[in-house]
């Protein structure tokens, strides 16, 4: 069995999507996922997967999440190995430890182009910096994300995909989990 995790996009934020991790932890045990564990609860779920690639993974959970739970999210599942890459192909290495809650890993959907990480660099108002690799993105909010006007709607449009963000500590918190 392979160690896979589940992120889940805009669950548990300002009131909307509200989905109880036990829940949550529940139905990846009815779709045969053993070993479900959730860290905090915005929607991070470790869980021991199977064959199936991580897009197939992705679209059975966010049907089953839909029609079980009535909660209509998209999901974003990467291996135990790709979650290692992620932190090794990190390009602000002195931002991960020097400010790591102002570092945000994005998982997206597809990986953008080198031309629409331009178009976002480009419609930044303030002092963040982004960096795509593969399917994520990496964005330093040097005055914290709640302040900044590079919002989730502005990196989705530019880059053409839909992604969701944790914070460097969570993404470390992710790696131990997946260690365990």
């Amino acid at each position: 069995m392979a160690r896979l995790v589940a992120l889940l996009r805009a669950v548990n934020v300002g009131g909307r999507g509200t989905l109880a991790m036990a829940d949550l932890r529940d139905l990846f045990a009815a779709l045969a996922f053993p070993g479900a564990r959730s860290l905090l609860q915005s929607g991070n779920v470790v869980f021991d997967g199977d064959k199936r690639t991580p897009a197939a993974v992705e679209g059975l959970l966010e049907k089953a999440t839909a029609e079980r739970l009535g909660v209509a999210t998209h999901y974003f599942v990467r291996t135990a190995k790709q979650w290692s890459d992620i932190i090794a192909a990190n390009p602000f290495r002195r931002e991960a430890k020097e400010i790591p809650g102002y570092l945000h890993m994005l998982c997206l959907k597809k990986a953008p182009t080198a031309a629409d990480v331009k178009s976002l660099q480009a419609a930044v108002r303030g002092p963040e910096v982004v960096r795509a690799v593969g399917l994520q993105a990496y964005i330093v909010y040097p005055d914290g994300a709640g302040r900044s006007r590079l919002t989730p709607t502005l990196i989705e449009s530019k880059l053409g995909t839909r992604g969701t963000a944790r914070n460097w500590n969570t993404v470390l918190k992710i790696a131990a989990l997946l260690a365990t």
